[in-house]
């Protein structure tokens, strides 16, 4: 595998799944770890964004079914796709047809296996309703969600109809062949904060593994899933000890992630906040290389970014010094959205700062499609 890597990282693109990666008899997980950790040890960080197929700044995808899914925001300033394409999957436990974002879930299935032809890596994140009030996945006024979807609890029965939706989306993700396409699934993320109703102030140490556990005995165990990568992905403002406090085994686990964002300076200005960033990111990666160690996991900066890059130099003065020291396997930033022209996380073509993402791109480090 590795002696037909070195070309493939020589011409830039990203190194993944292809079947050169690990032995066709591999399982589609053991195949995208392998092709991963190659990356890694060549020190090449693959670089992410999230829905980038689907929708940018100012366009979306009009027609899901046919769409040749070739505009990209990354691929109009950069000349190529990320390595990474981020996809959500929140209310697709409803049973409907789009995401919260809006997003046709056909779209969704399309450029997902579109992503993983090119050569892609594709990760996915989910955002459940709140299955115990009937409110988003932000809905924090009970404490009592986690138990109630638990066994035993009096939705249990209702949360594991919407394990089995999740389950048969997975299972559509195939190649041309048939064969279920490998991918990183993210879930209970951020739960070291409070914010969703599975954070930390919202269920015990216990129940948060059991809910993580649950979901990954059902999708690998029960349905045979052996093409999940499985990522977990606390906050940036934990400890060691705190990063580890909720971790589901190592027997579950393939990636430490973590999601760290950037916040406006308002006041104090940009460079005061780009500092606090680093001087938080830095000492945080530091003791997630660690950890990566110990346990045998690959690590990654699963979700970061700036909101609007009110900064000229984010990609190149914040960003790149904090990362390239790191053995991270990927880093993702979160997306651009059509219909809010604030809320954009990557590069976009017009953009006054696009010129630092190439930059940041055609550091040698960086890999794009």
């Amino acid at each position: 595998m590795r002696h037909i890597l070195k070309p493939i990282l020589a011409i830039g693109l990203s190194v993944m799944l292809a079947a050169s990666c690990g032995s066709a008899a591999q399982s589609g997980r053991t195949r995208l770890l392998d092709c991963l950790k190659a990356s890694a040890e060549a020190g090449k960080i693959l670089y992410g964004h999230q829905d980038d197929l689907c929708y940018g700044h100012s366009w979306k995808v009009e027609d899901p079914a046919n769409d040749p899914l070739e505009r990209s925001d990354v691929k109009e300033v950069s000349g190529k796709y990320p390595a990474v394409l981020g996809l959500e999957l929140g209310e697709i436990e409803l049973g409907g047809s789009v995401s919260l974002d809006g997003v046709p879930f056909e779209l969704i299935r399309r450029a997902a296996v579109k992503h993983v032809e090119r050569g892609g890596v594709v990760t996915f994140s989910w955002h459940p309703r709140n299955i115990f009030t009937g409110g988003t996945a932000w809905d924090v006024s009970s404490d009592k969600v986690v138990a109630s979807i638990l066994e035993g609890g009096e939705h249990h029965e209702a949360f594991k109809g919407w394990l089995t939706i999740l389950g048969d989306f997975f299972d559509s993700l195939r190649d041309a062949d048939g064969k279920r396409i490998p991918f990183i699934f993210r879930p209970w993320h951020e739960h070291t904060a409070s914010w969703f109703w599975w954070g930390k102030d919202l269920c015990t140490v216990g129940q948060y593994k059991a809910l993580f556990r649950m979901t990954y005995d059902y999708l690998t165990e029960e349905r045979g899933m052996d093409n999940i990568v499985w990522c977990y992905s606390p906050n940036l403002d934990v400890d060691a000890e705190g990063y580890m406090e909720r971790y589901p085994g190592d027997d579950v686990i393939d990636i430490l992630g973590l999601d760290a964002y950037t916040y406006n300076g308002g006041e104090a200005g940009m460079e005061a906040a780009s500092e606090l960033f680093r001087s938080k990111l830095v000492p945080t990666l530091e003791y997630l290389q660690q950890l990566g160690k110990e346990h045998g996991k690959l690590i990654a900066l699963s979700e970061t970014g700036l909101e609007g890059l009110c900064s000229p130099d984010w990609w190149t003065s914040t960003l790149y010094p904090c990362i390239k020291d790191f053995p991270l396997v990927y880093v993702l930033t979160w997306r651009n959205a059509w219909d809010r022209p604030e809320h954009f996380y990557g590069p976009w073509k017009g953009f006054e700062y696009e010129n630092d993402f190439i930059r940041f791109a055609e550091s040698d480090k960086i890999i794009l499609l």
